[in-house]
């Protein structure tokens, strides 16, 4: 049994006098000396507890013992080249994975991002993982995210936050809706609205029960669904109203699919940043990410 760890150098130096067929010849494609490639040998053997050479024969001979070593030294030098090969992959972008964290609505607004992260480094994986917001925090903490994208400050210095948007809280309603041709609103015209809310607990959810509450004016939530995109569904077939963050909602405001009212008691905003530990090391990946988002790592 081998009780001490190995040193790839004297592997390495094995390996050439079993090429060249001489403790000499090696020493010259080592630039050392015989007699220390002789006591490298010997290390070596001491180390492995076996005899590698014969030195019985005239001419250089492996023994059982040194012809499996030398097949594991190839395979060593084998491994090498690929780790070699697959590091300077990573270092160029063209492999590699990404995983970041993030909500739901979080989520929507970064998949055109990710799409073109894709489109410039195609052999890259992502990972965009669906995450409570305030649960990314400890994950990126405990190393099962490189990433995150939350809208709040965790009030943690372990933690590096970068802003990358400003997204808003907006009435949105079907192009059929009563009120969709309103340039605004009050809150006191929506008291006899049906609104479509999301089942999840968000402080815009609390801000707008509150904001009702203050101007005492009835919120009827009469439907609560899981995804942001089946309420969206939803108030397009003009079935309620709804209160979505505008980044989930921006490309079906542009197709015209819905229209947003200004509702004059209620302006909410919120920054969207990505974040990420301060005492590790970001993937060039997650460097390339910061990049095409605007920002980059400090």
């Amino acid at each position: 049994m081998i009780d001490t760890a190995m040193d790839l150098a004297l592997l390495d130096t094995f390996r050439m006098i079993a090429r060249e067929g001489s403790f000499s010849r090696a020493g010259q494609k080592l630039l050392r000396t015989q007699p220390a490639i002789s006591l490298a040998l010997k290390r070596l053997e001491t180390d492995l507890g076996v005899r590698l050479i014969d030195r019985s024969s005239k001419h250089l001979m492996l023994t059982d013992a040194g012809r499996l070593v030398l097949e594991y030294c190839d395979r060593f030098d084998g491994l090498e080249s690929e780790l070699r090969v697959v590091l300077g992959e990573l270092r160029d972008l063209k492999a590699g994975k990404l995983t970041i964290g993030a909500n739901e609505s979080t989520a929507l607004y970064l998949l055109k991002h990710v799409t073109a992260f894709r489109r410039k480094h195609p052999q890259m994986k992502v990972e965009l993982r669906r995450s409570l917001s305030s649960k990314v925090p400890d994950e990126l903490l405990r190393g099962s995210l490189e990433m995150g994208a939350i809208s709040y400050d965790p009030g943690d210095e372990r933690l590096k936050l970068v802003d990358i948007y400003t997204d808003s809280l907006v009435f949105i309603v079907s192009p059929e809706h009563h009120l969709a041709r309103r340039k605004k609103v009050s809150i006191k015209e929506l008291g006899d609205e049906v609104f479509i809310a999301h089942n999840v607990v968000s402080p815009y959810r609390r801000s707008v029960v509150e904001t009702f509450q203050r101007h005492h004016v009835p919120l009827n939530i009469e439907i609560e669904l899981p995804t942001i995109d089946t309420i969206r569904l939803m108030v397009q077939q003009n079935l309620g109203v709804a209160f979505l963050p505008r980044m989930c909602v921006e490309n079906e405001l542009a197709a015209r699919e819905l229209r947003m009212v200004p509702v004059e008691e209620i302006h909410m905003e919120r920054k969207v940043r990505l974040v990420y530990p301060t005492q590790r090391q970001l993937s060039h990946a997650a460097q390339a990410f910061l990049e095409l988002m605007g920002t980059a790592a400090d």
